[in-house]
């Protein structure tokens, strides 16, 4: 069983970040590239994520706090606008992008990666995460208690995507982190367009 590690991006990981990105979302028109890419994880460093299985990444998240409702523009390569908060008001963290490598989905590593970003957003003290549901995967993420927002229509992220939003829980210790790799199992979607759902 291979170990499995979640730590900070470095400078050394981008080269694999973008690669897996543009694996992930090129067939769906929706890769954005190094630029920005690493302006979106500028903007909030210690909510961006590498995911380590054994002696290299498998798998990375970007979130970023940004206002509620609203979302980044991926025509866009500068720092997206985001509304600063003082200590004692609740936020919202947008998990922006979130990609396991091909050979390793469907083994919970993205839960395991999930699960780290809302334990930091409760650290934080954010009182919902967001997301940009593509590719029909608003159904995967409903399993996960996210909640779609109809009014909003996110542009330029394709045909079926969706907004969704969720609390964020106060009650993790009741919920043991994900372990280990699990047996390959059906490939999960993971966020914004690494999806390989079937739309009506």
């Amino acid at each position: 069983m291979s170990d499995v590690h979640i730590r900070s991006i470095t400078d050394a990981d981008w080269d694999g970040i973008v690669a897996m990105e543009s694996r992930a979302y090129t067939g769906l028109g929706l890769t954005e590239g190094s630029a920005a890419l690493r302006a979106r994880a500028g903007v909030s460093p210690s909510t961006c994520f590498v995911l380590d299985v054994g002696s290299g990444p498998a798998g990375y998240l970007l979130a970023m706090p940004y206002p509620a409702f609203q979302y980044p523009d991926l025509e866009r390569t500068e720092e997206p606008v985001f509304v600063p908060r003082p200590a004692s008001a609740a936020g919202n963290l947008h998990l922006h992008d979130i990609v396991i490598t091909e050979e390793l989905r469907g083994r919970g590593l993205a839960q395991r990666l999930l699960h780290h970003l809302t334990l930091t957003a409760l650290s934080r003290g954010d009182e919902r995460i967001s997301l940009i549901a593509v590719g029909c995967s608003d159904r995967f993420w409903s399993a996960r208690g996210f909640t779609a927002h109809p009014g909003i229509s996110p542009g330029g992220y394709g045909t079926n995507a969706v907004y969704m939003s969720k609390a964020v829980p106060t009650d993790l210790d009741a919920q043991p982190e994900p372990t280990g790799v699990l047996p390959r199992g059906p490939s999960a979607p993971t966020k914004r367009a690494d999806v390989r759902v079937p739309c009506p």
